[in-house]
């Protein structure tokens, strides 16, 4: 299992706020997914703790080369990683990504940590992701490394536009950064991947009123289709969540990607959220149905070959990372202890994308 470093007591230290990683950072041309697992010897996971202190130096180092690129990067953790690396207290609602078994088929694949890279240009995203393995070559092993672009005006493959729902400013904040309700880990995220395969040839022999359908808006508009003709199987109408009157939203930062030669096209999908709760309703509903056989007609023609959940610890976390100290007994602190005065509320990192902690903090335009 390796040695265990305490949780940073961030309600006990004496900084400002706690500064999330920025899953909201404002959506970019190009992205990198690279999900790694951790090899089993002890020393791995010394490695690994000390890139989580590095990673806001780091990438201030490669960002700097364009400080308009907005580089910016997102460190996850999944189930088994995060027991191993930090032992307790555990985030609430952290686990293993829970396959679905419906119409379709969501698999659950393995992952121990995420790097979700994001900037205007590929030739950055490529250099960090560089940067990171050639700090963790000889302690994990690459699962998944996918290559996003950005399709003409943010289209998938499929031709239509992807994310126009998505919450922005501070309701995209409200939609993914925990507060009070995990009092421990206020500042973090929980992130879901899965990456998707299209038959294009199948989905381009459909008619485009079919498609827009299925999709649940107009194709070349982007318009959403009336309720009076748009089916409760349209892949919008899966994917609102509503509970107690409250819509529940999350952040989708999704990504095509593909591999021409090998006629490989596909969409890398990432939503982040508060709890996970929410995106997993939306993959119920889309592969089982709701009400179970009404599923995601476009799962038809797009497959789901990979899958894993993880939690996104804050940057102030990360910041504080010790490397190769002993865990000590997790006591779960009481009510009063738990609760955040105004000073320790997540506050959000710089516009710029960056992690905007340690020696990147209040330089303008580091990322």
């Amino acid at each position: 299992m390796g040695h265990a470093v305490p949780v940073p007591n961030l309600m006990e230290r004496s900084v400002p706020s706690t500064i999330p990683q920025p899953v909201v950072a404002q959506l970019t041309r190009a992205a990198i997914f690279l999900v790694v697992t951790i090899k089993p010897e002890p020393e791995c996971d010394d490695l690994v703790r000390a890139l989580c202190s590095d990673l806001a130096a780091l990438l201030r180092a490669v960002g700097f080369r364009d400080i308009e690129g907005r580089l910016s990067c997102v460190m996850g953790f999944g189930s088994d990683a995060w027991d191993r690396l930090f032992g307790t207290p555990r985030p609430k609602e952290l686990h293993s990504f829970r396959e679905i078994q419906g119409q379709h088929h969501a698999i659950a694949t393995p992952g121990d940590i995420l790097f979700h890279i994001r900037s205007t240009r590929m030739d950055l995203c490529f250099e960090l992701a560089t940067q990171i393995m050639s700090r963790l070559s000889c302690a994990v092993s690459t699962v998944d490394e996918v290559h996003g672009f950005n399709y003409f005006d943010d289209r998938d493959l499929i031709g239509f536009v992807d994310g126009t729902e998505n919450p922005v400013e501070q309701a995209a904040i409200d939609a993914t950064i925990i507060g009070e309700e995990d009092a421990t880990f206020a500042g973090g995220s929980y992130v879901i991947v899965q990456k998707y395969l299209h038959d294009l040839k199948k989905w381009n022999e459909l008619p485009v009123e079919q498609q827009e359908r299925i999709i649940g808006r107009t194709k070349l508009s982007d318009i959403e289709l009336d309720d009076a003709v748009k089916p409760t199987s349209a892949h919008n109408a899966l994917t609102t969540i509503v509970e107690n009157g409250e819509q529940l939203e999350i952040v989708r930062d999704n990504m095509p990607f593909g591999d021409a030669g090998n006629g490989e096209f596909g969409t890398y999908f990432i939503g982040y959220a508060k709890s996970p709760h929410r995106i997993e309703q939306m993959l119920v509903n889309m592969f089982v149905g709701r009400p179970p056989g009404n599923y995601d007609r476009l799962l038809d023609f797009s497959r789901a070959v990979t899958g894993t959940l993880f939690f996104v610890p804050s940057a102030t976390f990360l910041e504080n990372v010790a490397t190769g100290e002993a865990a000590p007994s997790a006591v779960d602190p009481s009510p009063n202890e738990r609760k955040i005065d105004d000073a320790s509320k997540p506050q959000m990192p710089p516009p710029d994308g960056s992690l905007g902690i340690g020696s990147l903090k209040g330089e303008v335009g580091h990322e």
